[in-house]
């Protein structure tokens, strides 16, 4: 049986929305990796009566390892260490060499600063993060809360307290797990592998039929912990397993891509952006983009050293912009409309041709929540891609949803599209 954890974490500006949670999915994926299920993700304010319940009810679920973040300031409403020290019946004791660690920190912030020597409260502050339970293992911090290991004990959970600034909880990650209580139950992890297949175009019952197919005729399919998600448009399948298990894994990846070898872009868990950027091979993209309004191009700028494949783009969302920087006929426009293949196939040629780029990419479309009719309803977004060489192709798509929604599954669609024309 594999390693099971829960995640508790704490702020009220985090219950109430005001910050969203970045640390639970971060630690749940981190865990994962290490080959540890994780079973809860729960949040509570900074109150410790809450604190309390959520430990209890982990302990109860029999969890082997509970991981907070959150509540380890200086300040009042600070008090992680001290709910978990009650709740594993350790007394708090001054650690002076974290003490001193963290005088130092402050100290060397204060004189880069220029801010004058801090009084007595500051002292105060330092101390109360300085204190740590009995026989826990205290982590030096990487700002100025340091994180604490609690080894488990007769039937309770081991317990890793984490800061909750997520820099500071990831910068303290590879230290934590390294820490004697925290290895301890690492130990008991089996070894696991979490891979994941991504298709565009599939639909999710599709994919569920395959899927109880596969459950009948793939050997060693019930090995298989199978997880599937739609999000922006792409299907993930990901899918956790023992390594023993690999040949199992292999089958089901052969019968899926038997089945939907056209949708599945990505076997080894590269993104549409990824496979994109590897399909160019030093060739050269540009964008112009109506209803997108630049998301194209951010995606494609979303990594180091893009600049050597992606030269620029236009945001034409006046017509005067489409025709006097990209060239579109404005009669062209008066003829069909601007959200029309007509002129997405002259905006893509003519980002490429005044650019200077080997392709380029164009959308026209109805974002909404206005501007739609009968013919052309909201949603509707055209697509050029232009390669040199190639004939020119355009494509119309409706998608759902708001306005939000539609510019991003355009987005996303015109990544598919460009990626497939250069694979072709």
């Amino acid at each position: 049986m594999s390693v099971r954890a829960g995640i508790v974490v704490t702020g009220t500006e985090v219950l109430t929305g005001r910050i969203a949670d970045r640390n639970g999915p971060w630690v749940s994926q981190s865990l994962l990796d290490l080959g540890v299920d994780v079973a809860h993700i729960t949040i509570c304010g900074d109150r410790p009566d809450d604190l309390t319940a959520q430990l209890k009810f982990l302990a109860d679920v029999g969890v082997d390892l509970i991981i907070t973040s959150g509540g380890l300031g200086p300040t009042a409403d600070d008090l992680t260490v001290a709910t978990v020290a009650e709740f594993c019946g350790l007394e708090l004791r001054l650690d002076v060499e974290i003490q001193a660690h963290i005088t130092t920190i402050i100290e060397r912030w204060r004189r880069n600063s220029g801010r004058s020597a801090g009084g007595a409260a500051l002292a105060a502050g330092i101390r109360k993060q300085a204190m740590i339970p009995a026989g826990a293992q205290a982590i030096p911090p990487v700002g100025t809360a340091p994180g604490v290991a609690i080894a488990a004990s007769s039937g309770r959970p081991a317990v890793l307290i984490l800061p909750g600034p997520p820099g500071e909880l990831q910068g303290m990650w590879e230290s934590a797990v390294a820490t004697a209580p925290v290895a301890a139950v690492l130990a008991d992890s089996g070894d696991y592998r979490t891979e994941t297949l991504r298709a565009y175009r599939l639909s999710e019952p599709d994919l569920a039929e395959s899927l109880r197919i596969a459950q009948g005729s793939v050997a060693g399919f019930a090995e298989l912990e199978i997880t599937t998600c739609l999000r922006g448009g792409e299907v993930e399948v990901v899918t956790r397993f023992l390594s023993d298990d690999a040949a199992a894994y292999a089958a089901l990846v052969e019968f899926l891509t038997k089945a939907h070898g056209r949708q599945i872009f990505s076997s080894d868990g590269s993104t549409i952006d990824e496979v994109l950027i590897a399909r160019l091979d030093g060739r050269t993209v540009a964008t112009a983009e109506s209803c997108t309004g630049g998301l194209i191009a951010a995606r494609l700028t979303d990594r180091p050293g893009s600049s050597a494949y992606f030269l620029g783009g236009v945001a034409a969302y006046a017509n005067e912009v489409k025709t006097r920087i990209l060239g579109v006929p404005a009669e062209l426009i008066v003829a069909h409309g601007a959200v029309s293949e007509e002129v997405a196939e002259a905006m893509a040629d003519g980002a490429r041709e005044h650019l200077g780029t080997d392709a380029a990419v164009s959308t026209t479309g109805i974002a909404g929540p206005d501007g739609g009719s009968d013919r052309k309803p909201v949603g509707t977004v055209c697509f050029g891609i232009s390669i040199a060489g190639q004939p020119t192709s355009t494509t119309t798509l409706v998608f759902p949803g708001n306005r939000a929604t539609v510019r991003a599954l355009a987005t996303t669609a015109a990544m598919h599209l460009l990626s497939e024309a250069m694979d072709g």
